[in-house]
């Protein structure tokens, strides 16, 4: 299986740039699993194919403003951090793996001054693909400093900025750790969500933290080859028993984004049972994949070659997936993490 395989071509112009303002009116395209024929909708019509006894998982991590904008100690330069793991953590310091630009300027002993001095980081040491470790040093409360210093790292492909940092943010994110959202969740209001369980439709939260490997490119040749980056997830125990007794009484599990699916299937007993617990996950899933709880899918337009692409895929096969893709197209949807929806039923 060939990275090549989940290439398919995208006009600049339909990358969505902006979130609409009201996140409810995206458009949906429902993709019927077992036929491949496809339907074109609004985002409030999802209302219509989700069935009371369905459970909708939804994943509350929060994204937190890990763009850091700072000046080398001594000469000035600029040099930009994005947080990307919390190592460890004490009053008045706390140990970060990241993302530094440029990496030249960011060698061990190197001290970066952010915000006039407010925050203080010193690198330690170079880690995996170039990383860095940093530790933070300040005084007061660390997320407190990073909300006044702090920008949301929007993906490399959205070049406008930001009116609104609660628009990168679900209505429902409680959990702070995400260097990204889980977009597909962006087009929920709180009285969608109200419909939705008024319909008899139950939700569960789980949490699952982005990082960065989400937008990584796979650079392999063969797909099989690609190793994914740890993500750290949480499955609550009420949480499970929802998911558990959805499954049990014949109803669905449709998964909001593809961080919820891969929380699931990483917590995921071989007998389909959920089990809860916390961790980090690697789990890749492409083609040939066989799916342990999830029945559906609401997710965003992927971009080609991309892990999250192989996994759609592998829910509803390549063929129809890239045919599909070629309709949202050619009817001039909006992708990525702006963008419109897709329904897998």
């Amino acid at each position: 299986m060939k990275t090549s395989d989940f290439y398919y071509d995208l006009p600049q112009e339909l990358i969505a740039q902006d979130p609409l303002e009201d996140r409810s009116s995206s458009r949906l395209l429902v993709l019927h699993r077992e036929t491949g024929e496809w339907e074109h909708r609004s985002f409030r019509d999802i209302l219509e194919y989700l069935h009371p006894g369905d459970c909708l998982v939804v994943n509350d991590t929060k994204v937190i403003p890990a763009r850091l904008m700072g000046e080398k100690e001594g000469t000035g330069a600029g040099i930009e951090v994005l947080l990307l793991k919390r190592r460890e953590g004490n009053p008045g310091e706390t140990v970060w793996e990241t993302l530094v630009k440029p990496g030249k300027k960011a060698r061990p002993g190197a001290r970066i001054l952010f915000g006039g001095g407010i925050l203080t980081g010193e690198v330690l040491e170079v880690v995996e693909e170039g990383n860095r470790l940093i530790r933070f040093t300040y005084e007061g409360i660390f997320e407190e400093i990073l909300d006044q210093l702090g920008q949301m790292p929007l993906p490399p492909y959205i070049t406008h900025q930001l009116k609104d940092k609660n628009r990168y943010q679900t209505v429902y994110a409680k959990h702070e750790g995400s260097a990204a959202a889980p977009t597909a969740g962006l087009h929920f209001t709180p009285e969608l969500l109200e419909e939705i369980q008024k319909k008899g439709v139950k939700l569960a939260h789980v949490t699952l933290h982005v990082g960065l490997g989400t937008f990584r490119p796979v650079k392999v040749e063969e797909v099989t080859e690609h190793h994914m980056h740890t993500e750290f997830y949480v499955v609550e125990e009420e949480e499970a028993r929802v998911i558990n007794e959805t499954k049990a009484s014949g109803g669905r599990v449709i998964c909001v984004g593809t961080t919820s699916c891969r929380t699931l299937e990483s917590a995921a007993e071989a007998d389909g049972t959920l089990r809860a617990g916390s961790g980090w996950t690697d789990i890749f899933i492409y083609p040939g994949y066989e799916f342990k709880i999830l029945d559906g899918l609401i997710t965003n337009f992927h971009l080609p070659e991309s892990t999250l692409l192989m996994l759609v895929s592998a829910l509803c096969g390549q063929e129809r997936i890239l045919a599909a893709y070629e309709e949202a197209v050619r009817q001039r949807y909006r992708f990525f993490s702006f963008g419109d929806a897709m329904l897998i039923q």
